[in-house]
This record gives structure tokens, sequence and C-alpha cells, in this order.
């Protein structure tokens, strides 16, 4: 495919995605918006979808079905991040040379990385633009930070529930089934909050005591929740310890309050034997959320064939992811490919989905970075203790072309390389959202 024949696919592939990516109009009117700042994204999205079709090189007859198939469909990522904003580095050297914190700085940088296209209108029309490319209906966000400390897990929460406040024209959050599909109806989107960790006291005064924020959580709008973070802790045993103790007598329990408050227990993050654990404890789908098959690469945040079981038959699933490492080979477009058929053809269809893992960046990420404090080294964050050896190795061949296409705004090429690799409508409709849809009726009316 030459490149005149590449920038005639762009245009269609925007005008697939439901609506335009060139062109303001096909955004909603009450927004501002700043056509430079969406050229700059419309250039960014190009040249990912580029390396993309490079490696797939779909025929135009499957190019032109995938892409119609994909607009057509009610999509719904199984785990990942809205578009990110661009820090305000100039805001971020006044708070460095006014005293504030390592601690200040980080929640200061997060913050601006969640929200701030509420007011910025740059950040806010490469938000939306990036958003529409991917013909994404629903996220299952995440929108609680990595641990069990309440205090810690709140924010995010917070700054998703005010992005969605503010911005519900656009995005609006998501707490049942029906929410999602009204979104995809209405041709606009929507966040289903996530949490990296259970919401936990953790004064150990009882069982009941320490389960009781699961349901406060459920009721401020979390619907799903991973039961570890690689590390171990009171519930069970992460994928980054070199014991696979399994799940705790109160992790069982953790399993059935989520259950009864409905509540999705993902285990994408947490030890194979804990996996099968919660699998055993529930009564409802159990998910990984965004991972790979441990059959193709061995990386300890991969499943085995015998955790892709067990959440087979609680009628669960696992969301292929979009990280390189985790993929392993090359880590591009076709690697991912080449999970999904796994899954599907020794699991079925029914037992897939796809959690990228990934947000589009801002094309102002790199001038703001360089305008703020720089960031001293840090030591290895806890939760990023591999056992040894680490498996962290990188992909063969270039990282950044493996990345590129699997950009999150590809995703209207993933459904036309299921199209090439000759799935039916029926099961790539399953695979790019039905069986998430599945699941969480099963779970959230709980």
């Amino acid at each position: 495919m030459n490149r005149r024949e590449f920038f005639k696919v762009g245009t269609a592939l925007s005008l697939a995605a439901g609506t335009a990516v060139s062109g303001a109009e096909t955004l909603p009117e009450a927004f501002e918006m700043d056509p430079e700042r969406q050229k700059a994204a419309e250039k960014k999205i190009a040249a990912a979808r580029e390396v993309a079709l490079s490696i797939l090189k779909p025929t135009a007859k499957q190019l032109e079905h995938g892409l119609e198939l994909h607009a057509n469909s009610l999509v719904i990522e199984s785990y990942g991040f809205s578009p990110r904003a661009a820090v305000d580095g100039e805001a971020l050297a006044r708070a460095y040379e006014a005293g504030a914190s390592g601690v200040e700085l980080a929640d200061l940088r997060e913050e601006m990385s969640m929200t701030r296209y509420i007011h910025d209108i740059g950040e806010r029309t490469e938000y939306m633009t990036a958003w529409k490319a991917s013909g994404v209906t629903c996220i299952l966000q995440n929108a609680g930070e990595e641990g069990n400390a309440i205090d810690r897990l709140i924010k995010r929460l917070a700054r998703y529930t005010y992005v969605t406040d503010r911005l519900r024209g656009f995005v609006s959050k998501a707490v049942t089934p029906d929410d999602i599909v009204r979104a995809g109806e209405q041709n606009r989107h929507c966040l289903c909050f996530s949490g990296n960790g259970v919401p936990l006291p953790q004064r150990w005064v009882s069982v009941e005591d320490e389960l009781r924020y699961i349901r406060v959580f459920h009721q401020l709008g979390w619907r799903m929740a991973h039961l570890t973070y690689n590390r171990r802790n009171p519930i069970g045993e992460g994928c980054g310890e070199s014991a696979d103790a399994g799940l705790s007598d109160f992790g069982k329990a953790v399993v059935k309050e989520m259950n009864r408050v409905g509540m999705l227990v993902d285990v994408a993050h947490t030890g194979w034997q804990s996996c099968i654990d919660a699998a055993k404890a529930s009564d409802k789908p159990v998910v990984a959320s965004h991972s790979g098959c441990w059959a193709l690469n061995k990386h300890y945040r991969c499943k085995t064939d015998a955790v892709l079981r067990a959440l087979a038959d609680t009628d669960g699933y696992m969301g292929i992811c979009c990280i390189p490492q985790f993929l392993g080979g090359k880590g591009d477009i076709g690697v991912m490919m080449d999970h999904i058929d796994y899954v599907a053809k020794k699991f079925g269809v029914e037992r897939l989905a796809i959690g990228t893992d990934v947000a589009y960046a801002s094309t102002a990420s790199a001038a703001e970075n360089r305008k703020a404090p720089k960031q001293r080294t840090q030591r290895d964050e806890w939760e990023h203790l591999w056992p040894d050896p680490d498996p962290s190795s990188k992909p063969e061949g270039p990282v950044n072309r493996a990345q590129l296409s699997i950009s999150w705004t590809n995703w209207p090429l993933f459904t036309v390389a299921l199209v090439q690799r000759g799935y039916s409508d029926d099961d790539i409709r399953k695979i790019i959202g039905g069986n998430v849809l599945r699941v969480v009726r099963a779970v959230f009316r709980g």
C-alpha cells in the first residue's frame, strides 16, 4: 500500500468510526475546539495507523468491511484509560519553586493528565478527537490508584467523576449495562469505573469491618476492582511474587462481598493460584481484564491455560492487552492477534475481550514536560518488583514501531485484523464488546 492509498484509507477510517476525525463540526457544538490542535492529533493518529496497516496489509475489501463493522458495533474496552492531557509545565514549575513535596508534584501531574482537558481548549480538542477516532463507546476505566488504602484509591475516582460531570454531553459515567448501551445508541462515550485494588480500612477489627468500603465504592460508581496489584496483600498472591500461595480466607470473603454488591472481580494482576481460587469462590463471572497468554509469552503478567479454564468456567473472559512486553515476540498488532487466536481456538470466542491498558497522549506532552521540573531518579516501585529473572525484556524488533501499531486510536484496525483472521461478524462483535456486555449484565445487577 503506497502513501497516497494510505491517506485515502485514513479518511475512510475516520468516517467509519461514526464521526469524522477531520472537521470540528462533528464534535459537540457546546465545546469550543482548536483547529490547529485537531490537525496535530489527526497527524499523530494517521502515523499510528500507517504503521499498523503496513504490518497487517489488509485487502481493500477486508479494510472496508472491518471499518464498517467497527462503526456499527458496540465497542467496549475491558480495561483501559481515556485519552490523557499534557501537564501544564509552567504550573508544575511554580509549584516546585513554592516548595511542593514530591508527593504533591506527583499528585498534581496525575490530576492534570486526567482532568486538564476540561478547561484547556487545546487539550479538550485532542481528547475528543482521539475518542472519536477510536470508535470506542465505553472504557472500563482505571479510576483507583494501585493499592488498598482508601485515601489513595479515591483520588482517581474523584478526578474521573469530575470529568464525567463536566463533559457529560460527550462522556458520561456508566453504572448499569443499559447506560453503556444508551451511550452507544446516542453516539456518545462513557466510562465505567474500575479500581486497581479493593478498598480496605486496614484496621483489622473484623472481616465485616474490612469489607464495608466495597459497598461504599460501589455506591460511588466503581463496578470492577483488582484483587491484587502484582504484590501480595491480605486478599491473596500477586502475579509478581515468586510464591503462588493462592487466595486467603479473607480474600474469599472479599470475592463474596463483590458478588453481593455487584462489582466485577478482576484478576489481571493476580497470581495464578489466586486467580483459580477466586474463580472457585465466585458465584459470578470472573475476568482478567488486560493480560496475555503464558503459552505464547513467559511473562508473569500473562495467564496460564489453567487460569483461562477457571475463568471460562465462571463464564468470564480475558482481555488481551496492548503492552509489547506482555505480548512478546515483536509485540505488535500481529502478535496481539496471535494471543486472541490462541484463546479463541482453545477456549472459545466467548472468553475474549480487548483491554488495551494504553492511552492516547497529547501531542503537547513533550513540550510541557520540558517546562516542568525534572523528576528525581527513584527506587523501583513496589508493584514493579518482579521475580528473578525479570521477565520485562523488550520485544524483538523496534519497540516504538510495535507500540505505534497497537496505539489506542487504532481500535478500528483491531476489528479489521479480526476480519483478516477469518472471524465471523458475530464473533467479532463478541470480542470487541459483546462479551463484556454479557458479563456486566450478569454481575452489575447482582
